[in-house]
């Protein structure tokens, strides 16, 4: 065999092997792969492994086999009771129909862009015929799975399984916000004076109460003080009494010693002048009597 005839043989090989290599492709096991030709579909190869299509004619398309994730943006969604909520909602799928799905979205992002227009006409239909005050109530959870069966019921002729749809937040647009904000301050506001003006309400009446109690409780204390010492006197009264009626000269003494103790309680007391009178009549009687001389 000459060289000439070598060489083209040589590459005639190359390019067999080259074009026989290129019919091979392998699908993962995360992965489902759809053999097309000429743009029209041929085959679905769900399974793992390699595999062999035609060289150059056919090519292969691949598709996630596991969950994929759709966060939506944000969407300004009006209520029953004409209030605007900001919603973010994301949700989950898997292809099921790799035919069907390349068919209709061709692709993930134009399944994404699919997904954005259902969950916003979801939505749209969900909240449009409850209040907001239903989102925050128990009713929440019938919304939602009202919500998901929509989108999964218009997901599937795409070819794909919605698993879990989500609302991730639900807010007031930024000026209702601002606007509820101002309403619930005010409220406060007024909550707090109520509070104040019965706080004082509540202490006048305590403070008047209790000096009332106060005014009260001085007048038994006074009266109370007043009769234990009406009945202190009488009772020293009645000692004195009983005293004098025993030994009337010591008590006439004692009394006279006492009246003298005020009478003349300075040291500087000065009396000048004979001590007659019966106010000194113990000064010159032990007894008390008087001077003999006094009664001539």
């Amino acid at each position: 065999m000459s060289k000439p005839i070598s060489i083209l043989a040589g590459i005639v090989l190359i390019i067999l092997a080259v074009v026989a290599f290129s019919g091979l492709y392998t699908v993962r096991e995360n992965e489902q792969a759809l053999v097309v030709q000429f743009g029209e579909p041929r085959r679905v190869v769900p399974e793992p492994g390699l595999h062999f299509k035609l060289p150059i004619i056919q090519q292969v398309s691949y598709f996630e086999k596991r969950l994929l994730d759709y966060d939506a943006a944000s969407m300004e969604i009006p209520t029953m009771d004409q209030r605007q909520l900001i919603v973010d909602a994301y949700t989950r799928y898997r292809i099921t129909d790799p035919l069907r799905f390349y068919q209709s979205v061709n692709n993930e992002t134009q399944m994404n862009r699919q997904l954005g227009s259902i969950i916003d006409r979801a939505l749209r239909d969900s909240l449009g015929r409850v209040g907001q005050s239903a989102l925050l109530s128990s009713r929440r959870t019938e919304i939602m799975s009202e919500f998901t069966r929509q989108v999964a019921e218009q997901s599937r002729g795409f070819g794909i399984e919605v698993v879990d749809v989500r609302l991730k937040r639900v807010d007031l647009p930024e000026a209702n916000s601002q606007a509820v904000f101002r309403r619930m301050q005010t409220q406060r506001e007024q909550e707090a004076r109520k509070i104040r003006a019965e706080g004082d309400r509540d202490s006048q009446r305590i403070r008047a109460d209790a000096e009332k109690q106060a005014r009260v409780i001085e007048a038994e204390a006074r009266k109370t003080a007043e009769i234990e010492r009406g009945q202190g006197d009488a009772e020293a009264t009645r000692i004195y009494n009983v005293a004098y009626s025993k030994d009337e000269a010591f008590f006439d003494f004692f009394r006279s010693m006492q009246a003298m103790t005020k009478g003349l309680a300075s040291d500087s007391t000065t009396y000048v002048g004979p001590p007659s009178g019966d106010f000194f009549r113990f000064f010159e009687n032990e007894t008390g009597a008087a001077p003999a001389s006094a009664g001539r």
